[in-house]
């Protein structure tokens, strides 16, 4: 018989199904793939590295008095509540007890651990440069390293915006304004008359109502949420107690002179334990 290459026709059509078919599976196969892929190479949760907000103070610690909360010990340190109580393993509604005595770090930390090892030269024993060969050459003189001219820190930038409506907490000319690293100008300083009202800057709630901080007098913080504190001091007399939620506007004391020379009122805009210029957030005038 003479093969004409001709073949039935229902073999070419059950060749191409087939064909087809393959490819349809190949397809699907490696769309499945893509997907797997995908899906392994999504970050988890837990794969952002934390910021830490607060500056430690290693080897430091500070001993709980009578009439100390957590807020008002992490706001005379500038450390953030929150890591106060979590370097110190205390959970909310961070209860302390005088004579307690609570770390300003994170535990196992040391200072020692963050800087580098300074090498000393050993006693008696001169620092030459020797060639490979062997053979002894005089100290090599260096020139003395020239070192740049100690500037003063630059003033700090506004930190992230609050989304907070602010408000001046007390009428009366600014006696005094905010200086960056300034101890005693962390705040600014406002004018008035004794007994005048001292109001809320916004809403919040009170944590700290007290005389405990050096310097600050009759002291009042409130807490506006979780990375905003504002404080208010020198007054005559508190109007309200820890745990109280307090609306903007809401007259919180009276103004005075406690632990100052004059009636006024130190006010005080913190962001996550960290001093800030109370005039970079109020209304301006």
């Amino acid at each position: 018989m003479i093969d004409t290459g001709r073949r039935p026709k229902g073999t070419i059509k059950t060749s191409t199904i087939t064909t087809g078919t393959i490819l349809v599976a190949l397809a699907g196969a490696l769309a499945l793939a893509a997907c797997s892929s995908t899906v392994t190479r999504e970050p988890t949760r837990g794969s952002r590295t934390p910021v830490r907000v607060s500056t430690p103070k290693y080897g430091a610690s500070a001993v709980v008095q009578r009439g100390d909360t957590m807020y008002g010990i992490a706001f005379r340190n500038g450390i953030d509540a929150r890591d106060l109580a979590a370097w110190n393993g205390i959970s909310a509604p961070y209860t302390i007890y005088p004579g307690q005595r609570l770390k300003l770090y994170p535990g196992g930390g040391n200072a020692s651990a963050a800087r580098p090892p300074v090498s000393r030269p050993v006693p008696g024993r001169p620092t030459t440069v020797t060639p490979a060969t062997g053979a002894p050459t005089a100290p090599v003189a260096r020139p003395p390293v020239a070192t740049a001219p100690t500037r003063p820190p630059p003033a700090p930038s506004a930190p992230v915006s609050s989304g907070i409506d602010w408000r001046w907490p007390a009428d009366g000319q600014l006696l005094s304004r905010y200086v960056a690293g300034e101890p005693t100008k962390q705040g600014i300083d406002i004018a008035g008359s004794s007994g005048a009202p001292v109001r809320a800057a916004s809403d919040g709630v009170v944590v700290y109502s007290g005389s405990g901080l050096v310097g600050y007098g009759e002291l009042i913080i409130i807490k506006h949420n979780d990375a905003w504190l504002s404080a208010y001091g020198h007054n005559r007399n508190r109007l309200v107690n820890e745990g109280q939620l307090v609306k903007s506007g809401q007259q919180i004391a009276e103004m005075g002179r406690s632990g100052a020379a004059r009636e006024m009122l130190h006010f005080e805009v913190r962001y996550n334990g960290k001093p800030v210029d109370p005039l970079l957030y109020l209304p301006k005038k």
